[in-house]
């Protein structure tokens, strides 16, 4: 047995009912066996693979809050500090009913070597909680934001674990936690990234994970020798993410036909108006099928199926396996050549193997949604000198990371003679920077 398939076999073995992790661990071991093999002597000797695949420290906590009803709730925190090779951990925070251990374990291992490509200091972690925000009220939210960052205040800090935003996790959630971390430390430091302007947050860091996904996207394109304008576009997710992915597309002189969310999808035929999306979505926090009662052009259809929709080039931006092998097959019949993820691992392994296999241009999450974090960490400099960038100094920083990030995953692909996968491209730039930092540093 190869030292990849011992390593996952223990994984599997000592994480179970931990699919997510599982897959995680499968796919980047997978793509990095070229890597490994040449090295296996070297690696073994320094249970270097155990290392990678086993967080530095879990923290589990309880959070127990008051809804306005007066009945005390309690819900699982965590925090999930993955690997702090290269610098602080560095991930975000999420809310949600499918928060586990085992999700935040995927994205933390999935963080390290996400951060690892944008070049900049920073380690991998992730963090959150089963705690819906949807449809609580705003003294709800601050009571748990205040709960959970009472405990949490103990294990993270400027220059030890700096986390950020993710999903149910927007700036409301952001500024009751940072306020919370102020009154239970009297530190006001750059201790978590997504601020509000007004007190120590970057321009840009709104629209950089769905601005960063179209930069890197653009550049796999030009590369290949293709064009994004002109191009029809399809893009899951009506958060963020999708949003700002959308109207960066749309400002390069694509069509961007479809969004969705959790329960259906719209198409609009025209182009999607980003004026409504954000009204609905960013002011009113309503549905996307508001969108069908605002414009005449569109057509909102119940459930999953939006990967029907014909495209050039396909964004998922919503979740983690929310594209699975028949809709790469319904996507390649379409006419798509080009797919880039800008949420967490949203393709199944079925379905990326189905890209790659079938030549279609594919950009994986951890390069082409490293936006968010890049700017994360540009946030975090700035906290540090007490400066604050304007909106075109940050955005030009954004996409010199992107434009490098697409050059290393590229240049590492053609080096281990896999040209054009940047699956694998991606995955050995991100490992080679952060084993040669463990292994630097000794046994950690």
């Amino acid at each position: 047995m190869s030292y990849v398939d011992e390593i996952y076999a223990k994984v599997v073995e000592q994480n179970p009912g931990e699919a997510e992790f599982h897959q995680a661990v499968k796919e980047v071991l997978d793509s990095l066996k070229l890597v490994i093999d040449a090295n296996e002597e070297k690696y073994r000797k320094m249970a270097l693979l155990e290392r990678l695949v086993e967080p530095e420290r879990i923290v589990s906590f309880r959070v127990p809050w008051v809804d306005d009803k007066g009945q005390v709730q309690v819900n699982k925190g965590y925090r999930v500090q993955f690997n702090s090779a290269i610098g602080p951990y560095k991930g975000g925070l999420r809310f949600h009913p499918s928060v586990n251990q085992g999700i935040l374990k995927f994205l933390g291992f999935e963080q390290v070597f996400k951060n690892s490509l944008t070049g900049l200091p920073i380690g991998g972690g992730k963090g959150g909680s089963n705690f819906d925000p949807k449809g609580k009220s705003d003294r709800e939210v601050m009571a748990f934001c205040q709960s959970f960052m009472t405990e949490l205040s103990k294990y993270i800090g400027a220059d030890q674990d700096v986390p950020a935003g993710d999903i149910g996790v927007g700036a409301r959630e952001i500024g009751f936690l940072y306020g919370q971390y102020k009154r239970m430390t009297g530190l006001y430091e750059g201790v978590l990234t997504g601020k509000g302007l007004n007190y120590g947050g970057s321009l840009v860091r709104t629209q950089a994970t769905g601005y960063g996904l179209v930069y890197i996207l653009d550049e796999m394109l030009r590369k290949n020798g293709k064009d994004l304008s002109g191009k029809t576009v399809v893009v899951s997710g009506s958060g963020n993410v999708a949003i700002y992915a959308t109207e960066k597309a749309q400002q390069l002189g694509a069509k961007v036909v479809a969004l969705s969310d959790s329960n259906g999808y719209i198409y609009d035929k025209d182009g999607i108006r980003l004026d409504v999306v954000k009204e609905i979505k960013e002011v009113r926090r309503g549905r996307i099928k508001e969108y069908a009662d605002t414009v005449s052009s569109a057509v909102y259809t119940e459930g999953k199926g939006i990967w029907n929709v014909a495209c050039d080039i396909a964004l998922p931006c919503a979740t983690q396996n929310e594209l699975n092998l028949e809709d790469a097959k319904a996507l390649k019949s379409n006419g798509c050549f080009a797919v880039a993820e800008g949420a967490n691992m949203p393709s199944t392994r079925e379905a990326t193997d189905f890209f790659l296999e079938n030549g279609m241009l594919f950009m994986p999450g951890k390069a082409a949604n490293a936006g968010g974090v890049a700017t994360s960490a540009l946030e975090m400099s700035q906290n540090s000198q007490r400066l604050s960038w304007t909106f075109a100094e940050v955005d030009a920083k954004l996409k010199d990371i992107m434009v490098n990030i697409f050059a290393k995953a590229d240049d590492a692909a053609k080096r281990y003679g896999v040209d054009g996968n940047y699956v694998a491209g991606a995955n050995i730039a991100g490992f080679e920077k952060v084993v040669d930092a463990m292994m630097a540093q000794g046994i950690v």
